[in-house]
């Protein structure tokens, strides 16, 4: 039995950076820019941390390898 899904992920994420603008709007209508800038920075940090843990090494091989067998 196949579930089909509701929303495709273009829709999901067209809904979340919505709601991630309109919440981002509402701060600085508030004059919350203080928040704003300690949820940056743990973005930031979040972003830095998938970075720095990323497995990097290994991307792409299978394509190099296949290419130097021809």
């Amino acid at each position: 039995m196949a579930r089909t899904k509701r929303f495709s992920r273009r829709t999901v994420s067209l809904a979340v950076l919505l709601l991630i603008s309109i919440f981002i709007g509402v701060m600085i209508a508030y004059e919350q820019i203080a928040i704003l800038y300690v949820l940056a920075t743990l973005a930031l940090v979040g972003l830095l941390l998938v970075v720095g843990f990323a497995d990097l090494e290994n991307v792409g091989r299978g394509n190099m390898d296949a290419e130097a067998r021809r």
